[in-house]
């Protein structure tokens, strides 16, 4: 639409020639204003009729838009009262009998009266020009500049426009020309422009197309700014389009080309890492795939990262075992004492591979599907109480092996992902920990220690000890598939060891897969030739002294021993022994002793002597004290199993007047508390025979109590230790002060067989007692028992409690005594668990 503008003396003489009576030309979807030329293309019949009408009677016609736009001939009752008159400029008939007609609008009209609709609509009409208010021309004045200013804006948004507009618009005085031309060019919906039309003064007009030129500018404004943001983030992407274009361009001019060269090289390395058939292909998939995206993409790195981890995997790297067997016992030797057992199974372990080496069984060809029978790697579990060597023994393996060593601590280990790594769909996803640790070793047959295998956690991440069911299986483990290589990789080459504290909290499945290696406590006089073997060497060079510098004593040693540790292990006597290098090394240091830098001393510097202990350790830390617990009557001292090994435990019961009732206290599980009941009806089952005043149960309240409460308890080995407790207590024997026992009993007084003896037996002779009771069922278990330990202890086996009375109580005391001690119980010592 364009505005044409007449001079006044034109518009004026048009106005004088609009008769009363005019056809009407409804319009559908369209608005005709004053001044402005409107092109219509005319097909409907009826409006092709009064075309030619208007043409030969006078070329004025009034203009009124339809209500339904949808009607091709609306009636008087669809159209708008308002309208314009127009006056035709050209008609021109086009194809399909359509005209092309163009028409310019006069003046606005008012419909009075529809006066015919055959064959055409007419009315009478009456001019309604708008309505200028003289009171408010200051206002009108203000709102055409602002109409200007705002127009000027809207053209700046709009390239398709020409600037001749805004000078077009700047020329103009008249408000209404101003109102039509900006109405009539400006995108707006047909309801605003009829509401234009239909005001009927000008002030009115100009505020309400303000308010939409204002609109319409904060749209423009928005999209410029969207467009100009979105065009500089493309700029800038072409130009680093061109900029790596070019680049790349004088890369190869040079002979640089960076891409392909990076592409060259994971071809090689692909060709060159041995990769199995299935791994390759996948590796040069994602090859393919790297060589069709930009380097920029985000998908590139990933890629890139994965064939890095394909290639730097050991797919056929390994080392070459060790297999001359003395070198391997001789190492196994120097790094640890004793361990018969271990060293023996790693022998045997030497010995096979190195028979299947030579008699070529390895290079037999295996049927398609039974890969597993070559399977070569082996799994062992270490079970012991800490400080026992078991990591450390896993390092001399390597050592004998000749192989790679490397270690996962699994403790604490609740992800599932930790063992099988994360699927490539995640953001920084990585391997497990097994393909990493053998990334990192660059070995497919290491020693691979999985230590803390009992303290593997699960929530809702997965359970990590389903996971190691595949990892820890020789029948499965030549295909392990890890989630983000999501290709098989041979783990049967790896030689695992798993280390643990406990059997109890190690899933069944899994414990089935690994090879139990038992490895218990150490006797004092294995102590003591560890410590003087490997543990005051180390120490002596860990604190920065020379060898002659000091000397330790046998006794020294057993000193430290027996009253400064109390462990299954040597992990705390390594630290006491630290404790005294440390002191003299810092004497030394201080100038206290003479010392040569030079010239290593022909004698000692220092000589630590058993009375001497204490100066460098302070005061004993244990003492013996199952004679002070046991001395009086209603304690006796029992034998258990813990995570760190054997143990001591006291069983104390007490009697007070009550109504027979039975208390226990001591941080009890179910099996004990069920032992102690056992143990009360078997003692009133048997009162008289035991000599025991039946009365006693009815008038009086019983309390077992096993100290270190915070520490819990169970198991039913404590049982024939509850009966000696409370028969030592209603009858007044004391129980013997070197006596220690373990065993189940039932309710007719039989002593059932327990586990951990050896264990239970080593605790004992750390702890000072002579002699120990145990049901005869376990006989055979004192084979395991260390020749040094049978020598100095005695030992009796039971088949019934009769047999552990006579053996563990004391003389009869007198029977006031007894009765003085019921009536008014002294109370019982209490004393921490050691």
């Amino acid at each position: 639409m364009f505005s044409l503008l007449d001079d006044t003396f034109e518009h004026e003489e048009l106005k004088e020639l609009i008769s009363d009576e005019l056809p009407i030309l409804p319009l559908r979807g369209t608005v005709a204003f004053p001044f402005i030329i409107l092109p219509l293309s005319i097909g409907v019949p009826r409006s092709t009729k009064l075309i030619k009408s208007a043409v030969d009677e006078g070329s004025l016609i009034g203009l009124v838009t339809s209500k339904e736009p949808e009607i091709d001939e609306p009636q008087p009752n669809q159209l708008h009262n308002i309208g314009v008159v127009a006056r035709i400029h050209r008609v021109v008939r086009s194809e399909k009998d359509t005209l092309q007609v163009i028409v310019q609008g006069v003046e606005r009209i008012k419909i009075d009266e529809w006066t015919e609709t055959e064959p055409f609509l007419k009315a009478k009409v009456s001019t309604a020009p708008d309505i200028i208010d003289e009171s408010h021309n200051i206002e009108i004045e203000a709102l055409r500049r602002s109409l200007v200013e705002l127009s000027q804006s809207i053209v700046e948004h709009l390239p398709q426009i020409p600037n001749e507009v805004n000078q077009f618009l700047e020329q103009v005085d008249n408000p209404r020309i101003i109102i039509y031309t900006i109405t009539s060019n400006m995108r707006m919906e047909i309801e605003d422009q009829l509401t234009i039309l239909l005001e009927d003064t000008l002030r009115d007009k100009m505020a309400h197309l303000a308010h939409l030129m204002s609109h319409e500018l904060e749209v423009l404004e928005i999209s410029h700014r969207i467009r100009s943001d979105t065009q500089e983030e493309l700029d800038k992407t072409q130009r680093e389009f061109y900029l790596r274009q070019q680049l790349r361009a004088i890369q190869k001019e040079l002979g640089e080309d960076d891409d392909e060269a990076i592409f060259a090289e994971y071809r090689e390395k692909i060709e060159s890492a041995g990769i199995p058939e299935e791994a390759k292909k996948e590796a040069m998939r994602e090859l393919k795939r790297l060589e069709k995206l930009q380097p920029q993409s985000a998908e590139f790195g990933v890629i890139q990262t994965y064939l890095d981890w394909m290639v730097e995997l050991p797919w056929s790297k390994q080392t070459d075992d060790n297999l001359d067997i003395v070198h391997a016992r001789d190492v196994l030797n120097a790094d640890h004492y004793d361990m018969d057992d271990v060293k023996e199974r790693i022998l045997e372990f030497l010995s096979v591979r190195k028979l299947r080496l030579e008699r070529k069984f390895d290079d037999e060809p295996i049927e398609k599907g039974r890969e597993q029978d070559r399977a070569g790697g082996s799994i062992l579990l270490f079970v012991g109480p800490p400080g026992v060597g078991k990591t450390s023994l896993g390092r001399s393996i390597a050592r004998s092996l000749g192989r790679e060593f490397t270690r996962m601590s699994l403790g604490g280990v609740h992800d599932e992902a930790e063992i099988r790594g994360h699927r490539r769909t995640y953001i920084g996803a990585m391997p497990g920990r097994i393909i990493q640790s053998l990334k990192r070793i660059g070995s497919r047959n290491p020693v691979f220690m999985l230590d803390e295998v009992d303290k593997i956690g699960s929530d809702w991440r997965g359970d990590p000890s389903s996971a190691l069911l595949e990892v820890l299986d020789p029948q499965q483990n030549y295909a392990f598939r890890d989630h983000y290589l999501d290709v098989d990789f041979d783990l049967s080459q790896v030689m695992f060891i798993a280390t643990a504290n406990t059997l109890d909290t190690i899933p069944a499945p899994l414990r089935d897969r690994m090879e139990l290696i038992q490895l218990d406590g150490y006797t004092e006089y294995e102590k003591l030739e560890i410590a003087k073997g490997y543990l005051v060497p180390r120490q002596i060079k860990a604190n920065g002294l020379r060898e002659g510098e000091i000397h330790y004593t046998e006794a020294s040693i057993r000193q430290i021993i027996h009253d400064y540790t109390r462990e299954a292990g040597v992990r705390s006597l390594e630290r006491e022994i630290s404790r005294v290098a440390r002191k003299v090394a810092t004497k030394i240091a201080g100038g206290h002793f003479p010392a040569d830098d030079e010239n290593p001393p022909a004698e000692p510097i220092v000589t630590v002597e058993a009375d001497q202990v204490p100066e460098y350790l302070g005061k004993p830390k244990f003492h013996f004290e199952a004679a002070l617990r046991t001395e009086k009557p209603g304690v006796a001292t029992g034998l258990a199993v813990t995570a760190a090994g054997g143990d001591v435990l006291f069983v104390e019961s007490s009697c007070m007047p009550g109504k027979d009732r039975l208390t226990l206290t001591g941080h009890l599980g179910d099996v004990m508390k069920e032992s102690a009941q056992i143990a009360l009806r078997y003692v009133r089952a048997y009162a008289d025979t035991l000599g025991i005043n039946s009365d006693v149960f009815r008038d009086a309240d019983i309390h077992l109590h096993v100290p270190a409460g915070a520490v819990p308890k169970d198991g039913p080995s404590a049982g024939i230790t509850m009966v000696t407790a409370l028969v030592s207590l209603l009858t007044g024997r004391p129980v013997r002060s070197d006596i220690g026992m373990t065993g189940e009993i039932s309710l007719l007084g039989q002593v059932l067989p327990i586990g951990g003896l050896k264990q239970k037996i080593l605790a004992a002779h750390r702890t000072g007692l002579t002699t120990v009771i145990f049901p005869k069922l376990n006989e055979a278990d004192l084979d395991d028992i260390p020749e040094d330990v049978r020598n100095e202890m005695t030992f009796h086996m039971v088949d019934v409690l009769d047999e552990v009375l006579e053996h563990a109580l004391s003389s009869p005391a007198s029977l006031e005594e007894d009765l003085r001690e019921i009536v008014d119980p002294s109370p019982v010592a209490q004393a921490p668990l050691h």
